[in-house]
């Protein structure tokens, strides 16, 4: 081939040739495995965002596929999630009230705006913002989340008429019941599908391998144990109709004709701009979220995983869901799990999990009419639950006490307050906490160890110090917050120098300067001069010099700039040494 000519691309034909030999049997198996989880959990999580079961359903179609035209990840499933669904009933909930529209439409406009705000996030490149929800204020508000979640579907657990989103509200509603007893059928069926989740969730692995099935094989076929609880629940009300009067179903849900979706041009301009700060804040969440999942599988397979091309893979899937009759959507953690142990290995996974699950639902939309909603919310339980881990707060309480009383105050808020509330006090504190270090920076005097060329703290090592020479080192960039620290730093500091004729500040900690951190650099070299102090620096970083050179440094600094810390600790001895000789010492 001449060396200018361009290699030609395998044809479709020989893509799809290579993907049915490497991937296709791996990628077919962990779809039929997602499939069964997905087919409860859509039902259930389109039913606690307050939206009719079938929206789960199209959050799990359109979504997954476009997810995998556009993400990054191979193993990350996209479609409703417990949290992003809870939030989703908050923010649609007054909104479809105020407008007098139905909360579908208003799922339908939070889709397409969360689009919105995930491509305005990846085209303006923008990925960093994830960084607001740090992780005291995250796992604070999963864990918070999720129990607000599971407390708030007890009453359709139990069969009461009584419902809140919030600890508050669920207690305000249970005290306006005048104690209104649960449905005695309603609990039964419920706290028996509860049980059974739990323990298939448990010790279903172990009791398949005691069946004599393999190890890896016995722990996802125990993760489809949903499917099974809610095959039973379907038999029973089925069978004996008689006997479960009252029990609350989840009704027919179809894919097929005479399915009728809100038309998203019904919707008044009003209400797109009601749900925009709504929508800001579920696109954070759920990318947050979602990056955290996909960041985390993949670090197992050694693969990497783009934060832009993943905002790309949401916006598409939001997008997907608001035009295709679905609600906001994510990476799920559990169904995620699953993939990834199921062997996964490319996005097409998710295509066929999306088929499917229509091909499911089209078989089985009818006996599905017979399915509880007590069942529904034993599984959201017992899949929110799981995702409670007290170890973030334990290592919190040993690392930072502060940073532990921030997971506590957003998990607090987050029950008793709302989510909104939660995470805006939880940003807001930590932005507070981060101010709060950067003022004060951590810095020491430093010295030479003896026979090296290595400079460490004088309170922590025996090191060579010069009575003429003060050598700080800066641990933190000089920016507004904290600039003025140094001028208070060195005056107590110098007092104890009476000899002192140089400063040097070792800078290798300082990865950049403001402008505020530049004057003050400044302000500091005129008051040294002043009292016959050199100002030196040390160990710049290439860019900061760079930017200190365009202030034209050489005019305004009194010393100089050393490109180790031990180049300037060698040349001021030897030039203290010979001034002390001279006589020409201040």
């Amino acid at each position: 081939m001449p060396a200018s000519a361009t290699p030609r691309r395998p044809s479709l034909a020989q893509r799809w040739a290579g993907y049915r030999r490497t991937a296709l049997a791996d990628d077919l198996v962990a779809a039929v495995i997602v499939t069964i989880l997905l087919v409860p959990q859509s039902l259930a999580y389109a039913i606690l965002a307050g939206l009719p079961p079938v929206v789960g359903v199209m959050a799990s179609l359109l979504p997954a596929i476009a997810y995998a035209a556009f993400g990054s990840s191979t193993t990350l499933a996209v479609g409703p999630v417990a949290v992003l669904a809870m939030m989703t009933a908050q923010a649609i909930g007054g909104v479809a009230i105020d407008h007098g529209i139905s909360p579908h439409l208003a799922a339908l406009v939070l889709s397409l705006e969360i689009a919105a705000v995930c491509l305005v996030a990846a085209l303006f490149r923008l990925e960093t913002l994830a960084a607001l929800l740090g992780a005291p204020v995250l796992h604070g508000f999963i864990t918070g989340a999720s129990l607000v979640i599971a407390i708030g579907q007890l009453p359709a657990l139990l069969g009461a008429p009584v419902g809140g989103s919030t600890v508050v509200e669920l207690g305000r509603s249970i005290a306006a019941s005048e104690g209104a007893a649960p449905h005695l059928t309603t609990a039964t069926v419920g706290l028996l599908a509860l049980l059974a989740l739990w323990v298939l969730r448990q010790h279903g692995s172990r009791m398949l391998q005691a069946l004599g099935f393999e190890a890896r094989t016995a722990q996802l076929l125990a993760r489809t144990a949903p499917l099974v609880v809610v095959a039973a629940s379907i038999a029973w009300v089925a069978g004996f109709p008689q006997l479960n009067e009252g029990v609350a179903l989840s009704g027919r849900i179809s894919l097929g004709e005479g399915m009728a979706f809100p038309k998203l041009w019904d919707a008044p301009p009003a209400v797109w701009l009601d749900l925009f700060a709504p929508a800001a804040l579920l696109g954070l969440v759920a990318y947050v979220e979602s990056l955290a999942v996909a960041e985390a599988l993949a670090a197992r397979r050694g693969e990497k995983i783009s934060p832009r091309r993943e905002l790309f893979g949401l916006a598409a899937a939001n997008a997907a869901a608001g035009v295709s009759g679905g609600m906001p959507v994510t990476g799920g953690f559990s169904r995620s799990i699953i993939n990834f142990n199921a062997n996964a290995r490319t996005r097409m996974a998710g295509v066929w999990t999306a088929a499917l699950l229509a091909l499911a639902i089209i078989l089985l939309g009818d006996v599905l009419q017979y399915l509880p909603r007590a069942v529904l919310a034993a599984t959201i339980i017992v899949a929110v639950l799981s995702m409670i881990d007290l170890t973030p707060f334990l290592l919190a309480w040993r690392y930072s006490r502060a940073e532990f009383a921030l997971m506590a105050a957003v998990t607090a808020l987050t029950l008793f307050v709302g989510i909104k509330e939660a995470l805006l006090a939880g940003v807001i504190a930590a932005i507070g906490l981060l101010l709060q270090r950067t003022a004060r920076p951590h810095w020491t005097e430093v010295g030479r160890l003896d026979g090296t060329e290595i400079f460490r703290n004088v309170n922590r090592f025996e090191v060579e110090t010069l009575p003429q020479v003060l050598s700080i080192r800066v641990d933190e960039s000089l920016v507004f917050t904290n600039s003025r620290w140094i001028s208070e730093t060195l005056s107590s500091a110098m007092a104890r120098r009476p000899q002192l004729r140089h400063v040097v500040l070792m800078m290798s900690g300082v990865n950049g300067i403001d402008l505020t951190g530049l004057e003050v650099l400044m302000q500091l070299d005129r008051e040294l001069r002043a009292k016959g102090i050199q100002l030196h620096l040390s160990e710049l970083k290439g860019p900061l010099r760079d930017g200190l050179e365009r202030s034209e440094i050489s005019e305004w600094l009194s010393g100089r700039i050393f490109m180790t810390q031990a180049e300037a600790f060698s040349t001021l001895a030897a030039e203290t040494a010979r001034q002390d000789r001279d006589g020409n010492g201040p």
